[in-house]
């Protein structure tokens, strides 16, 4: 089970670790699926911070008059 408060950043040293054991190839078939599914529940998590810090982005627009509005970061 991954720790949900773990940050992208360690997530993502998680995930590259357990990438760099599963290549090594010196794991049993009980280790390999362990660590496949540890890997699983980091990517889900690093997908789940990525997608709440796109929702905490916005862009800022000057208008004509000189006012400044902001909108939600959108994907083109």
């Amino acid at each position: 089970m991954v720790n949900r408060e773990l940050t992208f950043e360690a997530a993502m040293n998680g995930l590259e670790e357990t990438i760099s054991k599963m290549e090594v190839g010196s794991l049993t078939l009980d280790e390999s699926i362990e660590e496949f599914e540890k890997a699983l529940g980091l990517i889900k998590l690093c997908e789940s911070k990525l997608a709440a810090a796109k929702d905490r982005v916005r862009i800022l627009t000057v208008g004509a008059d000189g006012s400044i509005t902001d909108a939600p970061f959108v994907e083109e």
